[in-house]
């Protein structure tokens, strides 16, 4: 199948914008892009980009698509708090949940311009089914590149952690599950549509020993490592008071800083810790959203993006940012560091290249997505930039501030899965009652605790 796309202001991340130019797509790849009118090719099929911004697929680097099931619920409370709270709920989901939700929070990224996503799925009750392949069944039915984690928590509160004892698995089960999930899902070729990483879930809820063995666990089996760090204050003074040390130096001791690592939030970061996360090409997942909603802070992104390090967008967890669209991110994330910081803090163009280039960068995918280039993967979106927004003479401009335009069409490998604002890989409707049926299931599931 060979694609043209025509007509359209094309902002390739890499290179020189266009402002009147051409793609083509043939079979899974990007094989041309121009400026001017578009070859024509028998047998193609013609889009007709006119008025329409194309950018790259937006890369969504962090999210917990389980939550979907709980949103609403621990609406005013801090992150220690809001986990204490859910903690309970989410010890009774089982399968059925977790595939809505996921179907649910993945048709809901696709229908803003994701393209790939992650997943930190790191709460597996016992006896309630296969939760990580529920979340791959998903991912496989609406048609985004999936990079599921999977994670883990030892350290429950009898031993000092925040979570409740139930919730956490032993060390043993916990290694054992994760590189049986590597073995049976991880797939490292070009263009791979599913990749697997190693993710314990934060300082305040593992051992070091489980750090340090999913470093050497994910390493020899060459994956990457993901956790949450640096969210809040309370988890700074956690460290201190538990190991003695801030948290990105907590990391530093246990081999956890790298170009294989991306950290969660990363809020609360002191100039040490922005240098040695730049030095080591550690990554970041900004959520700006979820920050706020948590009244966690806003990150250090002009920084560390000032230092050279790694830096993508991510939603988070539906249940601390409901029904965020990753599209939307983009503005917040430029919004709240001119908030802070000025209003040269973050432009549009840089917001831009966080959600797309950046997260591929997050996920070690720079070589195949996140920009438009010959030789990468057709992983497109077309934003109508006509209409009310064509009031805005610079098209990228109109898509960063304000609301976020239609989306004309969103191609993962060439194919297409939102077409007019409309999810097509999937019946749009049947997956939107799936994420409410499993809300409803988890609040049955789980109306002893609530």
């Amino acid at each position: 199948m060979t694609t043209v796309i025509s007509g359209a202001y094309i902002a390739p991340i890499v290179g020189d914008e266009i402002p009147d130019g051409y793609l083509v797509v043939e079979g899974t790849m990007i094989t041309a892009i121009g400026s001017g009118p578009a070859p024509i090719i028998p047998g193609a099929e013609t889009i007709d980009a006119s008025g329409c911004l194309v950018t790259p697929g937006l890369v969504n680097t962090h999210h917990h698509l389980y939550q979907w099931a709980s949103q609403g619920l621990a609406k005013d409370n801090t992150l220690f708090e809001w986990l204490v709270a859910l903690y309970k709920p989410w010890s009774k989901m089982d399968a059925e949940v977790v595939g809505g939700a996921a179907a649910a929070g993945l048709g809901w990224l696709a229908k803003s311009g994701c393209t790939t996503s992650t997943d930190h799925h790191y709460i597996f009750p016992q006896g309630r089914g296969d939760l990580f392949a529920a979340e791959i069944d998903a991912a496989q039915r609406i048609g985004v590149r999936f990079q599921p984690c999977r994670g883990s928590m030892d350290r429950g509160v009898s031993d000092g952690g925040l979570p409740p004892d139930e919730v956490v698995e032993s060390l043993d089960d916990i290694l054992t599950a994760t590189a049986e999930a590597i073995d049976t899902y991880h797939d490292a070729s070009f263009g791979s549509m599913l990749r697997i990483a190693v993710a314990p879930c934060s300082p305040f809820s593992i051992s070091k020993e489980l750090l340090v063995e999913s470093a050497t666990l994910a390493r020899a089996k060459g994956v990457r490592l993901h956790t949450h760090l640096a969210e809040t204050l309370d988890e700074e003074e956690h460290c201190l008071a538990q190991m003695n040390c801030t948290p990105v130096e907590y990391m530093e001791q246990v081999g956890w800083l790298g170009d294989d690592v991306w950290f969660a939030h990363a809020v609360h970061l002191h100039d040490s810790d922005i240098a040695k996360m730049a030095a080591t090409g550690t990554g970041t997942a900004h959520c700006p959203s979820s920050n706020a909603r948590l009244g966690a802070g806003i990150a250090r992104i002009s920084d560390l993006l000032a230092a050279g390090a790694p830096v993508g967008l991510g939603v988070d967890g539906s249940a601390s940012a409901e029904m965020v669209p990753l599209a939307g991110e983009v503005r917040q994330a430029m919004y709240m560091q001119r908030a802070k910081y000025g209003p040269t803090a973050l432009t549009a163009r840089q917001a831009l290249e966080i959600g797309t280039l950046g997260g591929a960068t997050v996920l070690g995918r720079q070589s195949e997505i996140g920009s438009l280039e010959v030789g990468k993967l057709a992983d497109i979106a077309i934003w109508r930039t006509d209409g009310f927004y064509s009031a805005v003479d610079d098209p990228v401009v109109a898509f960063a501030y304000g609301q976020t335009p239609p989306l004309a069409r969103l191609m993962v490998g060439g194919r297409t899965i939102v077409e007019n604002d409309v999810l097509t890989s999937a019946p749009q409707d049947e997956i939107g009652r799936a994420g409410a049926d499993a809300h409803r299931r988890l609040m049955k599931l789980a109306e002893d605790v609530l």
